[in-house]
């Protein structure tokens, strides 16, 4: 026994040994970021430069775009504007019935307010995240505001310059999070609920944009994007969080891949460029989750098609998150338009925004009357 024992003992040893060596290899270890294929010149795409086939600019060049701060520690400009003269990605309206007031915010993150949906004041500083990973983003992706249980959440996409992984050849990936934040009021300040500051919740080497907030009989749920960049094909995907939103308390479960809808098409293939770069693949961008008046479950979700940017519908044949999901052959919206939400306006009216471009163009919020009253959507008619 005495033997045994001696050798369980070393074997054990041995093991941990090993196992701590592992750690110290692996965390000493250091990411080497691969090169990546360019488009070529005169290429079109999401954050491309609208340029001919020589590459040469075709419109007067413009001044750098200066990138806005959401912090609510940085000043604001705070004027009053209309719909039509603002630019923004991935709009969303925040419509808080206790004060009458309609919270618009998204890519950029800042917030703007207003009582009538024309006529909107901001941008607002909307987080505090000092002492946190995050202190010092100036921009975040497809930020949104929600009422869980009294209390108002802010969901956006964070990043830092960070390398967290490579897919050599193709894509350097960089620290990308859905984070949720928590303030008492929708104009926040919106704060960190968990107590670790350096806090993720999802895997830190995943690339994670466009998180939202969905609740199901009393589970809150984070439906997210698995970005098609590391992917190749994107996912749209969940985790269960608790209940004061604070952390994730589950495994991600992935819901469905972006070619299970017809709609998408690949990027390369299909002409589009990103970031300057030629990667191949498959989008799925900004879910957003609804129900019909027959309480039928959908989900709003983004990509890349026949059209360029379009607005795909998913529906739950279950009627639960866990599907499955049947994709709509048809896009909701499909003219270089997505990443829509939908809201109910103070008057009644279920309205749907969502940004256009032309082009290459800005990307400019619109707001359409949507018809939910049947178990598919029906877009209707503009009406900003």
């Amino acid at each position: 026994m005495r033997k045994i024992f001696i050798f369980s003992v070393s074997v054990l040893l041995s093991t941990s040994m090993s196992a701590q060596n592992n750690e110290q290899t692996t965390s000493k270890k250091e990411l080497v970021p691969t090169i990546t294929m360019q488009a070529p010149p005169g290429s079109k795409g999401f954050g491309m430069p609208q340029t001919n086939k020589d590459g040469k600019s075709i419109h007067p060049a413009l001044p750098p775009r200066v990138m806005m701060s959401a912090s609510v520690l940085d000043e604001h400009q705070v004027t009053t504007t209309t719909l039509d003269k603002m630019s923004m990605s991935d709009p969303y309206i925040f419509a808080d019935s206790k004060t009458k007031t309609y919270y618009l915010t998204g890519s950029g993150g800042v917030i703007y307010k207003s009582k009538d949906l024309k006529n909107w004041t901001g941008p607002y500083g909307a987080y505090d995240t000092r002492g946190t990973w995050m202190e010092n983003t100036k921009f975040v992706a497809a930020a949104e505001i929600h009422e869980v249980n009294g209390k108002y959440y802010y969901a956006a996409s964070f990043g830092s310059r960070e390398l967290v992984d490579v897919v050599p050849r193709r894509y350097n990936i960089y620290r990308h999070q859905t984070m949720i934040l928590e303030a008492d009021t929708p104009d926040g300040p919106f704060k960190l609920k968990n107590p670790d500051p350096n806090y993720d919740y999802l895997p830190h080497n995943w690339d994670i944009i466009d998180g939202t907030i969905y609740v199901e009989n009393g589970q809150p749920y984070m439906v997210f994007v698995h970005e098609w960049m590391q992917t190749f094909d994107g996912t749209m995907e969940y985790v269960k969080l608790s209940p004061d939103l604070s952390k994730s308390i589950s495994e991600p479960k992935m819901l469905f891949r972006a070619t299970e809808s017809p709609l998408p098409l690949e990027m390369v293939g299909n002409g589009e460029m990103t970031y300057g770069l030629r990667i191949p693949g498959w989008v799925t961008d900004g879910p957003e989750m609804f129900r019909t008046k027959t309480g039928k479950l959908g989900m709003l979700w983004a990509s890349w098609g026949k059209n360029r940017y379009l607005e795909c519908v998913a529906y739950s044949e279950s009627g639960t998150i866990d599907g499955p999901w049947i994709q709509a052959d048809k896009p909701l919206i499909g003219n270089n338009s997505g990443h829509g939400m939908m809201f109910t306006s103070f008057d009644g009216k279920r309205l749907f925004i969502v940004h256009h471009a032309e082009g290459d163009g800005p990307r400019k919020p619109q707001i359409w009357e949507i018809d939910d009253s049947g178990d598919r959507l029906v877009l209707g008619k503009r009406i900003l």
